[in-house]
């Protein structure tokens, strides 16, 4: 079978003809809007809720992540995380019924800083030898939690000092040797830290609740990015005290405030579900906190595919109506094709 799209593809806005398939009577997909695939470029397929945090699962539970993606237009993950024997097997095998996974394997954090249950911690001084194995394993990036919270028995200690997990001259030579290798670097980090690991290297910020203006500046000089995982940042949760609305609703103002900046100084905006969104919520988070729609929907496609090295070829999500005047419609895609196979 083949399939034909015709009409308006984002962002660019160009109107085309694509083809899928190589049956010379093609049908026609639904909609008249289309995005040549989605990208969650911060993701973490095999981690799921638990009583102290998130917890690591298998590869049933990847999978199933997977074709819940897939559905929704999703054509590519970059997992910053999580059961490091599933994912990096994602990532050295190709299948065509599937999104493309780019994987760091483990989270690389010391002990008491991070959710226990979610990692094996990695004491600073075995921390190159980390980063040598999740490399012989297949990691194209690698996942540094750069700062954290103290984590007791049942979790983070609520109200514990959020500090760098590494001294900065031990992640100045994690990223000297990552680079070498070919491997780059996303850094979780929601403190003025960020500062310092953008001076060494990281390649994309992930969180960054605390970036400055200058920080952007330095980022963007570098070709980096940033994840702002909005959905996990700004969400309220179901049991917010006063204080924690409060904290969140100026956390929210503050991203306003600096994501319309990013572009200015040559960062790249992805969108990542983290653990709690989808890719279409955090469009709208997006737009919600400065972006344009173009801008926010470049962030989900084109400029994801672009700065992870990704073609946006033989994948396409299809919208019945304008996704620039109606975002809200980039939850519900009329058609996908994945790997030049209609599944939607």
């Amino acid at each position: 079978m083949t399939w034909v799209f015709e009409g308006t593809v984002l962002p660019s806005g160009d109107t085309a003809r694509l083809t899928f398939g190589q049956d010379p009577s093609g049908e026609q997909l639904p909609g008249r809007y289309a995005v040549p695939g989605l990208v969650d470029s911060h993701c973490h397929l095999t981690l799921a809720p638990g009583p102290r945090g998130p917890v690591l699962r298998g590869a049933d539970f990847a999978a199933e992540r997977l074709g819940e993606l897939a559905d929704a237009g999703v054509s590519a993950v970059r997992d910053v995380g999580g059961n490091r024997e599933v994912t990096l097997e994602l990532a050295r095998t190709a299948d065509p019924d599937r999104p493309l996974v780019l994987a760091a394997g483990r989270f690389l954090a010391p002990n008491g800083r991070y959710f226990s249950d979610a990692y094996e911690p990695v004491a600073p001084e075995d921390l190159l030898t980390a980063v040598e194995a999740e490399i012989a394993d297949g990691a194209t990036w690698l996942k540094l939690v750069g700062d954290f919270p103290e984590v007791g028995p049942d979790g983070p200690i609520r109200g514990s000092k959020v500090a760098p997990s590494y001294e900065i001259e031990v992640v100045e030579a994690m990223v000297e040797l990552a680079h070498s290798r070919n491997v780059r670097v996303a850094a979780h980090v929601n403190t003025d830290h960020v500062s310092e690991l953008i001076r060494v290297g990281i390649d994309s910020v992930e969180h960054g609740t605390a970036l400055t203006e200058q920080d952007l500046h330095a980022l963007g000089a570098r070709g980096g990015a940033w994840t702002p995982t909005l959905c996990a940042s700004v969400s309220p949760s179901p049991d917010e005290t006063p204080e924690r609305k409060a904290r969140r609703e100026e956390r929210s103002a503050y991203l306003a405030s600096v994501l319309p900046l990013a572009e200015r100084y040559g960062v790249r905006v992805l969108t990542g579900s983290d653990a709690v969104g989808t890719v279409a919520a955090e469009i709208d988070q997006l737009v919600k906190h400065g972006l344009t729609v173009e801008q926010a929907i470049t962030a989900a496609s084109t400029g994801a595919q672009d700065f992870l090295g990704l073609s946006g070829a033989g994948n396409l999500v299809t919208y019945e109506v304008d996704p620039r005047e109606h975002p809200g419609v980039l939850a519900t895609p009329a058609a996908v094709v994945l790997n030049h196979r209609r599944i939607l």
